[in-house]
């Protein structure tokens, strides 16, 4: 079975973003903008496994709309917790990369499925 490059990525990134919870939580005593970017974070992920389960190319579209959309969310909490300072620098720019580098594949990914 061929890798699939989004999946590999939302997953390892919402791994890091269970972590940012996790400290957030544990060591800076943040409990709302951690349960957002918690939310919005993972939810990329959760919505790129159900376009590639989509029973329809309407359905995958749909679901990959919702995961772009999560990944802009999430690019806004993280510019938030920088510079709030709950993050420092090198955290965001790390984070950061990541997720725009997620939100560049969605957009390729929905642009070629329009085009077909």
């Amino acid at each position: 079975m061929k890798e699939n490059v989004i999946q590999l990525k939302t997953f390892q990134f919402a791994v890091r973003i269970i972590k940012l919870y996790k400290y957030l939580v544990e060591e800076k005593k943040e409990f709302v903008l951690s349960k957002q970017i918690l939310k919005a974070g993972t939810s990329i992920g959760a919505n790129t496994e159900e376009a590639i389960g989509g029973y329809s190319k309407k359905d995958f579209t749909a679901k990959l709309g919702i995961a772009y959309k999560e990944a802009r969310e999430t690019n806004y909490w993280l510019r938030l917790l920088k510079e709030t300072e709950y993050i420092s620098e090198s955290e965001f720019q790390s984070l950061i990369t990541d997720c725009e580098e997620i939100l560049k594949i969605l957009f390729s990914i929905m642009r070629t499925s329009n085009e077909k």
